[in-house]
Formats: C-alpha cells, structure tokens, sequence
C-alpha cells in the first residue's frame, strides 16, 4: 500500500508543480484558446495542459519501472517504452495543433502514429469473456486490429468530450482508479497494471486543480487525446477489461456516437465543431459548469463502480441501461431545451 501511495503522490505532486510552470510557458509561447461562440470561456486560456499530465506520468512511471514495481508477466519493458514514445508523439502533435491549428487530416496522423506504436510493441486484444461462459480468444492479427480500433476510438472519444472545464481530466481521475480497483482483482500484488492507472490518476488530479471551473489552463489537443489514449491501452492490459472501460466511458462514448450520426445525416462533416453535445445541453437548459461536470462525474463513477461487482453478463446487461438511460436523458434534455426556446 505504501508503494501505491508512493506512486499516486508522486505522480500528483509533479502533475502539481509542473502545470503552472507550462501555463507560463503557454502564454509566453501564445498557445491559447481564444473565445469563440461555442466556447465557455470569455478570454484567453493557455493550452498544452497535457504536456503536465504526460511528463508526470512518464517520469513516476520511469521512476518505479526503474525500481522494479512495473514489468511483470503482462507488461514488458517494450510495453513501456512504446506507451511513453506514442504519448509523447501525441503530446507533440497536439502542441503544434495548439499553436497553428492544423487542419483535421493532420491532427489524425499523430493518432495514427502512437497507436501503430503500441500495436508494434504487441499490446493486443487477446481475448474478450463470453457472457455465456468461457473466452473468445482473437487471432494475434484480429487481436492487434481490434485493439487499434478500440484505441483511436477512446482517443476521440475524450478528444470530442473535452468541452467543459476539468470534464476530461477529471473522468481520466475516475476511470484510472476504477481499472487501479479491477487490476486488483485478477491480477498479481503490486502488478504493473495497477501502478500505471494509480500514475495516472494522480498526474490527471494534480492538474485537475488548475483545471476546475474556472480553468487556468485547458488539457490542449495533446492532452484531450493523451487521456484517452491511455485509458484505452489501460483497458486492454488489465486483462481486456473492454466491458469495464465501456461502463465508464458509456455516456461519453454514445454522446459522441451520437453526434457524429448526426453530423453526417445532415450532410457535415464529422469533426464540424456545434453544441449538440450532452455536455452542451446540460448547460443549454440551466446547469452552470461545475454542475454538468459533477452530474457527468457522478453518472460515470454509478455505472463504472458497476463494473467491480458485476461479471460479464451482468455488464452485458448494464451496459444495455447505459444505453436506455442515454437515450432517455437526450429525450429530456432536448425536450426541456425546446420548452426554454418557445417559454423564454
């Protein structure tokens, strides 16, 4: 336990310490968000937030990969050095984004890039359970696809979610503890595993700080994408926990599933920037930020704190609520929208 404190604390003490010195660099270097219409903030927020996030994760992870409390049967040292190459390639592309706003199909190359990293490196999808009982194991090729897929899909998911303040970082803080509560279950003491989501869930909190409404410093494009990012690898070397991560990052996901439907049925492009998001419509009928984050928090910790009393039919069937439940709240919240427009 002590080393578990150990590497949350030092991880979150960095993250701490390292985020208002790169907001200096950020507004000396005018790597800002500037206000727009479908923006909540009103002046100039510095940006490349992530890079706190990825350098106290690199460095705590470096510490106690040095020291032994990292690789294990599962993660090997090419797992390690390939998880901080392709994080630092997203940081890197997400800063040049930051500063000169490239254009869409040069964002996605810097994704493309970290994820082939990893896959190189031989994390995979191996197998997924069968509610029904026992395993279906994947083929090292449909298992290499698969988790590519799985990968640039968490990447989106919290690169499109990161609309409101400390929304992005702070479900990064409750989906890490939950896979750090899960690796504990089946894995080894002390596992590998366990001590990289507990990393990052203190780098995610110590810049959390510096993040909540009103933010200081936004994650950046490279942060947005770094979470998600390591979200989705944690999910697969905690024993393809697919079900587990689905459950908490269920509203996110079908949020943006949603919206890009939507985008496309009506003949936009699927990255078009709108306020069609839940996040959006929390605060469209009357929630302030602080708010809709909390009510984003408390659905994700409900349904992700499922996943540490339930087996695989039971998420099955969770997840089938999760969906319910989603499609239920955007009745109500466009609904209660609308009624505002036509009674203001």
């Amino acid at each position: 336990m002590l080393y578990y404190i150990f590497a949350f604390g030092t991880s979150l003490v960095l993250s701490a310490i390292l985020t208002p010195l790169i907001r200096n660099k950020a507004l000396r270097w005018h790597v800002v968000d500037i206000p727009a219409p479908r923006k909540i903030h009103q002046k100039p927020i510095p940006l490349m937030g992530g890079l706190a996030i990825f350098l106290s994760f690199a460095i705590t992870t470096s510490i106690f990969w040095y020291l032994g409390n990292i690789t294990d049967k599962i993660i090997s040292d090419a797992y390690i050095i390939a998880i901080i190459v392709a994080g630092l390639i997203l940081i890197i592309g997400g800063i040049i984004d930051d500063k000169y706003n490239i254009k869409p199909a040069q964002q996605f190359l810097f994704p493309i890039i970290a994820t082939l990293i990893v896959l190189i490196a031989g994390i995979k999808i191996q197998f997924v359970t069968n509610p029904f009982g026992g395993v279906f194991e994947f083929s090292v090729i449909a298992g290499t696809v698969l988790a590519g897929i799985w990968i640039l899909g968490m990447i989106y998911t919290t690169k499109f979610l990161d609309g409101l303040d400390g929304l992005v970082s702070g479900i990064t803080v409750i989906g890490s503890i939950i896979i750090f509560i899960v690796s504990l279950y089946w894995d080894v003491a002390q596992s590998g595993t366990s001590f990289l989501a507990l990393i990052l869930a203190g780098a995610a909190l110590g810049f959390l700080i510096f993040n909540w409404h009103p933010a200081k410093i936004f994650l950046g494009e490279g942060g947005s994408i770094f979470c998600g990012f390591m979200l989705g690898v944690l999910a697969i070397i905690s024993g393809s926990k697919i079900a587990t991560a689905l459950l908490i990052m269920g509203i996110p996901i079908l949020d943006v599933a949603w919206v890009i439907i939507r985008r496309i049925w009506q003949g936009n492009s699927p990255v078009t920037a709108d306020r069609k998001h839940l996040h959006f419509r929390l605060l469209d009928i009357g929630l302030s930020v602080r708010q809709a984050v909390t009510f984003l928090f408390v659905i994700t910790t409900a349904f992700g704190a499922t996943s540490l009393f339930l087996h695989t039919q039971g998420k099955i069937i969770t997840l089938s609520v999760l969906l319910l439940v989603m499609i239920i709240l955007a009745t109500i919240l466009v609904f209660i929208y609308k009624s505002k427009q036509s009674n203001p």
